[in-house]
């Protein structure tokens, strides 16, 4: 029963599945430094972390359900034959305990960092008021009946549902910016190598049993894998084909209408009115382009604005 048919789909099942792992967990950490050295989260999308910690939380509810409760794997034999495997792994339980954890962390980093205008979205927070109700309804529901891989397949369809929806706001911002920068690509490229193996780690399974019951016996687990490959190639696209940066040094790019000069055109004028003539009224600057422009030979007229030049640093 659930045992495995071939020692190299077992190693293969393994291998690829930490490496997913480390992928996924080592995403994290570009974002996370990018905002350390940039003591700024301006052009980071709140929407992400705030929709990550409801993704996240329902991710770890599944699969640690999933992989120690023994109730839940009888009843999913039950479901889909005693001689299937349980679709989750000892690296899918960590992942989710890490990814939770470093949402935790980036969502400190915004609030002790410089964040700008920017807030969560109130369309952020109606999606996970709705989630976190309905998931208290599905517990009220499943609770007589223990019905609990009923129950946290709900959880697991909530993280998929999330994670369609947690990348589009950051992909909108992009658009609006015209610019990915705040936005690690560092992430994207781990995000997307995580999926990649995650969904060859469900292959391998596969393989090893002669069937795709995992696939859909575990369909969150694939559609994550789906949806992270598919955003993190138009994240790519966005960085180096539609809004390409020659370099991000770690600083706080400010919109440009955002942006105050570096001298402001007040201090100019003033600087320009502060050298004029109080009988005249005509500045120093105006004087030596008046008396060169009017001296047809170039060399006296050097001479004559040197001396005019001389003469009001004495006055």
């Amino acid at each position: 029963m659930d045992s495995w048919n071939s020692i190299y789909e077992e190693v293969a099942y393994g291998v690829l599945g930490w490496i997913s792992f480390l992928s996924w967990s080592l995403c994290f950490y570009p974002q996370v430094l990018l905002n350390y050295r940039r003591k700024s989260v301006v052009g980071f999308n709140f929407d992400f972390p705030a929709l990550n910690l409801t993704k996240h939380t329902s991710y770890l509810v599944y699969n640690a359900a999933m992989y120690f409760n023994p109730e839940i794997h009888r009843q999913y034999h039950q479901k889909y034959g005693l001689n299937q495997m349980i679709p989750v792994g000892l690296n899918d339980v960590f992942f989710s305990i890490h990814a939770l954890s470093l949402t935790i962390f980036t969502m400190y980093q915004i609030f002790i960092y410089e964040r700008g205008t920017q807030k969560v979205s109130k369309t952020c927070i109606a999606i996970t008021a709705i989630i976190w109700t309905s998931a208290l309804v599905c517990i009220i529901i499943a609770w007589p009946k223990h019905s609990w891989l009923w129950l946290i397949s709900v959880f697991n369809t909530f993280q998929v549902i999330i994670t369609t929806i947690k990348y589009i706001p950051q992909a909108v911002t992009n658009f609006n910016r015209k610019s990915t920068v705040g936005w690690s690509i560092g992430f994207v490229f781990f995000d997307l190598f995580g999926g990649l193996f995650s969904f060859g780690q469900m292959c391998a399974q596969s393989i090893d049993q002669g069937s795709v019951v995992n696939f859909y016996g575990n369909l969150g687990k694939l559609l994550l894998s789906l949806e992270v490959m598919l955003f993190d190639l138009l994240f790519i696209v966005q960085h180096y084909v539609l809004y390409p940066e020659e370099s991000d040094k770690g600083d706080v790019v400010v919109p440009s209408e955002e942006a105050e000069p570096f001298i402001d055109s007040g201090m100019q004028r003033d600087k320009g009115s502060a050298s004029k003539d109080d009988n005249t009224g005509t500045g120093t600057d105006d004087l030596m382009v008046v008396a060169v422009a009017a001296t047809p030979d170039l060399k006296s007229g050097s001479v004559l604005a040197m001396e005019i030049d001389e003469g009001q640093r004495a006055i």
